[in-house]
């Protein structure tokens, strides 16, 4: 789908690796969600809404661990992977509201956005469709020697879907530049129950369990599989064991999990780096909440816009459809 151009602070303040800056990347992607999340109650957002409140780190530690050209493709929560990419949170949130301003021209909404030039290359509403897509992407660098390495972000459930099998075969047998990441958001008590990182061991596939609610954890271990991957030596799964605190989608309030919510929430991901910033007197309180004062500000700019932007036009509706 054609993407309309949009702007915005860009993906610079997602790239810094210092605790301040990735402090403020973090804290824009929560607030975002959160207001999508708003909005979807609000009935401004239509369909599905799918927040990654809580798995901020994972977004944010893979793009300071990417190089610039490095793809990205992501599932259905992927708002996070995207505006750590660079896009204009005025044009997601744009999207979101299903407004012609939006990324997709108002027709993608909240599941189907793209901005390859931006080296974001979807959300998949299909489940598991990122890992055979990523894996396209990753044999096209290799085809053309470009050095780039592509990271496929999936949940613990599409590790479960044939194609992503079929997709490691390939990936393995002809050495592709890409990395795996499996969010794997079950309820922490679940967590002994899967062993997500050694999915690839049947294809001699390297894997690497992370905690995925520590940034610099994330961006560590991004950063070998990126290198490994880059130095001609093939796929990696780096499993991101996180925790995701709203459920599957605005639609459901998470019920699903039943008894296994009970368990203690992981470390905040903000939280914990809020407080390292404080102990480390790089900031104080009184700083930090200014940072989220602007941070909201940015954000109700856009979704105010969002609110008032005008609907894709009538002649829209043919457009980007292959037939």
């Amino acid at each position: 789908m054609a993407m309309q151009p949009h702007g915005g602070a860009g993906r610079a303040e997602f790239l810094a690796c210092d605790p301040l800056s990735s402090f403020r990347a973090m804290l824009f992607l929560r607030r975002f969600e959160e207001r999508a999340g708003q909005m979807f109650a609000m009935g401004l957002i239509g369909g599905f809404c799918h927040l990654s409140i809580g798995q901020e780190a994972i977004a944010v530690g893979m793009r300071q661990a990417a190089h610039p050209g490095d793809p990205f493709i992501a599932s259905y929560r992927m708002r996070g992977h995207l505006l750590a990419s660079g896009a204009d949170p005025r044009a997601v949130m744009a999207e979101l509201a299903g407004r012609r301003d939006g990324l997709s021209r108002g027709k993608g909404g909240s599941i189907h956005m793209f901005a390859p030039e931006l080296d974001f290359f979807g959300g998949h509403g299909i489940v598991a469709a990122q890992a055979s897509i990523g894996t396209g992407l990753a044999f096209a660098s290799a085809y053309r020697g470009d050095g780039k390495v592509c990271v496929a972000f999936l949940g613990d459930a599409a590790a479960d879907q044939g194609q992503f099998a079929e997709s490691l075969v390939m990936a393995q047998r002809w050495a592709l530049p890409i990395v795996y990441v499996i969010e794997n958001n079950q309820p922490r008590d679940g967590w002994n129950r899967l062993a997500l990182a050694d999915r690839g061991a049947a294809f001699r596939i390297p894997g690497e369990e992370i905690d995925g609610m520590c940034l610099a954890s994330v961006r560590d271990a991004g950063t070998r599989a990126l290198d490994w991957a880059r130095a001609g030596h093939g796929p990696t799964i780096l499993e991101m064991r996180t925790e995701r605190y709203r459920g599957h989608s605005e639609a459901e309030p998470g019920k699903y999990r039943g008894g296994e919510k009970k368990a203690a929430p992981a470390p905040d991901p903000i939280a914990r780096l809020r407080a390292e910033i404080v102990e480390a007197g790089l900031a104080s309180d009184a700083e930090l909440r200014r940072v989220d004062a602007e941070i909201r500000a940015r954000v109700a700019d856009a979704a105010e816009a969002a609110a008032r932007g005008a609907e894709p036009a009538a002649a829209e509706l043919m457009t980007d459809i292959l037939l």
